[in-house]
């Protein structure tokens, strides 16, 4: 008798766990803003670029040629120092970000490949700082992300990426004020979930999407804890509700993303293809491909 008991207990706290597992990651899945505009679509992952070239990533150059090849654009915004959107996917400068040639102080940060790159983070420096500094070696600038809406003028759709460092959500409003007066198609995404949130919030009718990875697996030291374990899991879409989730591809049979777009038909973003192979392989599992490093055949 007791045995009954304890394996009657033992099945209802596990019918529970299950229970608000599934609500956890449930996604939004009433009042969805429309997914066709966006699912079977390319996304040339920070414009169609090459690091070697004159047209480096999330360079105004790399945008001009996804947009003049019709692609559509997945790129990264941030502040400035003084509250200006700039387009540049890392925190710190240095791996991508240069000094002009000949004026690279002492203290410049000298990456694993040789080259000087500039020290600091971009939140560091005001846009007119900025503006000094060059992409790679190409002659390109930082860009602001106002000078992007203007170049793509709703000539191909946009996922753009909102780069949260904690808590401080200001990306959010700045990214909103311009977006509000840009009449071309878009959909905004981020890995920090309360991005998400403050979008459910405040625009509702924006296509949002949950970024994510198998943490664990990538980097095992950097990214141990609940919190990662919560992030790789989808643990947070009960808060963020969102309407898509990007995940690396690499990492496609994660249960939370399978039951996301399995059942509750969530779409399934890819990040980041980097060959045709993997792109094919994709199409089982994902609805919206980004990609960088080759030309799609398709």
């Amino acid at each position: 008798m007791v045995l009954e008991k304890v394996v009657l207990i033992a099945v209802v706290i596990l019918a529970v766990l299950v229970v608000l597992y599934f609500l956890a990651i449930m996604p939004r899945v009433t009042k969805k803003p429309s997914r066709v505009p966006f699912v079977g679509k390319m996304y040339a992952h920070r414009g169609l670029h090459d690091n070697k070239s004159d047209a480096p990533e999330n360079s105004m150059k790399a945008f001009r040629k996804a947009v003049d090849a019709g692609y559509g654009i997945e790129l990264d915004i941030q502040l400035s120092k003084d509250g200006i959107p700039v387009i540049f996917h890392d925190f710190t400068l240095a791996r991508v970000a240069r000094y002009p040639r000949g004026a690279e102080p002492v203290d410049a940060v000298i990456n694993e490949d040789g080259s000087t790159g500039v020290k600091g983070k971009v939140c560091d420096y005001t846009f007119a700082e900025l503006e000094t500094f060059h992409l790679m070696d190409s002659e390109e600038k930082i860009p602001t992300f106002e000078e992007f809406l203007k170049l793509v003028d709703d000539r191909v759709p946009l996922i753009i990426e909102l780069k949260i460092e904690l808590l401080d959500m200001s990306v959010c409003q700045k990214a909103d004020q311009m977006l509000r007066d840009y009449k071309g198609l878009y959909c905004i995404e981020s890995f920090n979930p309360l991005g998400l949130f403050w979008y459910r919030r405040n625009h509702r009718e924006v296509m949002r999407g949950q970024l994510s990875d198998a943490f664990h697996k990538e980097d095992p030291e950097a990214f141990r804890g609940p919190l990662y374990f919560a992030l790789t899991n989808l643990l947070f879409n009960f808060m963020t509700k969102p309407d898509f989730v990007a995940y690396n591809y690499h990492y496609a049979g994660n249960l939370s993303r399978r039951l996301c777009r399995g059942l509750f038909h969530n779409v399934a973003a890819a990040w980041t293809i980097k060959d045709q192979a993997a792109l094919n392989e994709s199409r089982r599992n994902f609805d919206i491909f980004i990609f960088d490093s080759f030309i799609p055949s398709d």
